[in-house]
């Protein structure tokens, strides 16, 4: 189905704004609702992924929030794009790290996705952040780490940009690493002001020690490693949960029973129509 096929009434994503009793000093409260559903990379499924065309996309088709990559270029300059190189989604090849940013906009980062995207270039970190503010829509910006990168480097070039650009409701900034995470709390000690996510593969053990130790406003996982007795410990603790990259609406649909919050998605698009009424 194509999105504009695709009724605005069941575009527009249900939100969650449940909070827990006995949550921690640190959970957000019940108005800053989270939408049910974030499009992966942009809408990544029907544009070239982490690009200006990608975000347009989701907007377009009704949806409020976008999930993106950050990293630094050899020059410092901050770029959306998630992989270490540039073979998979442009037609260059090489280190990421190794490019200028003169070198980076060379590139034609749309073609490998469809020739209709032939000559869509490498987003900056601003011009990504002055088209989701014209558009209002909020970001879950990923401080993306390379092996060997500088994790402070990435937060004081992204996160100042960030929270001048957007509203701390409208803004997560996100990490595998704790380090890159520790670095943005110190440039924004308060958490209602800069909500920090934990992002993890496996959800770990030691996950409530990290969340209160960044102050963290939501904890991230791979939905297919998580259970329910650790999505629960998550949602009682009074965080926000958000799952990645869920594209099965009915091999997903358990999960909204156990708290989750919000799913980052290729497509949120399958997911319309299948979304719970309340949880």
């Amino acid at each position: 189905m194509s999105a504009s096929s695709i009724d605005a009434s069941e575009t527009s994503p249900l939100s969650s704004s449940v909070s827990s009793p006995g949550a921690s000093s640190l959970s957000p409260s019940a108005t800053e609702a989270l939408p049910r559903l974030m499009a992966h990379r942009g809408l990544s499924a029907s544009a070239p992924e982490n690009t200006l065309a990608a975000v347009r996309a989701a907007h377009e088709a009704g949806f409020t929030w976008v999930e993106l990559d950050v990293q630094l270029l050899a020059d410092g300059a901050p770029v959306i794009w998630h992989d270490a190189t540039v073979k998979r989604c442009s037609n260059g090849h090489g280190r990421l790290a190794k490019l200028s940013l003169a070198e980076a906009r060379r590139l034609d980062v749309g073609t490998w996705f469809d020739a209709s995207f032939a000559g869509e270039r490498m987003a900056t970190l601003d011009e990504m952040l002055a088209l989701i503010d014209t558009l209002g829509m909020g970001l879950n910006l990923e401080l993306k780490l390379a092996r060997g990168r500088d994790p402070a480097a990435l937060a004081e070039a992204t996160v100042p940009r960030a929270m001048a650009m957007l509203p701390a409701t409208r803004l997560i900034v996100s990490s595998f690493s704790r380090s890159a995470l520790k670095a943005a709390r110190g440039l924004e000690p308060d958490p209602t002001r800069l909500r920090l996510g934990r992002l993890y593969d496996k959800i770990a053990k030691g996950w409530e020690t990290e969340a209160r130790s960044l102050e963290a406003f939501s904890v991230h996982g791979d939905w297919t490693r998580l259970t329910e007795a650790r999505a629960r410990a998550i949602k009682a603790a009074g965080y926000r949960l958000i799952c990645y990259t869920a594209n099965d609406p009915e091999a997903f649909a358990p999960l909204w029973q156990w708290g989750v919050d919000a799913a980052i998605s290729d497509d949120p698009r399958r997911f319309c129509g299948r979304l719970p009424d309340a949880v």
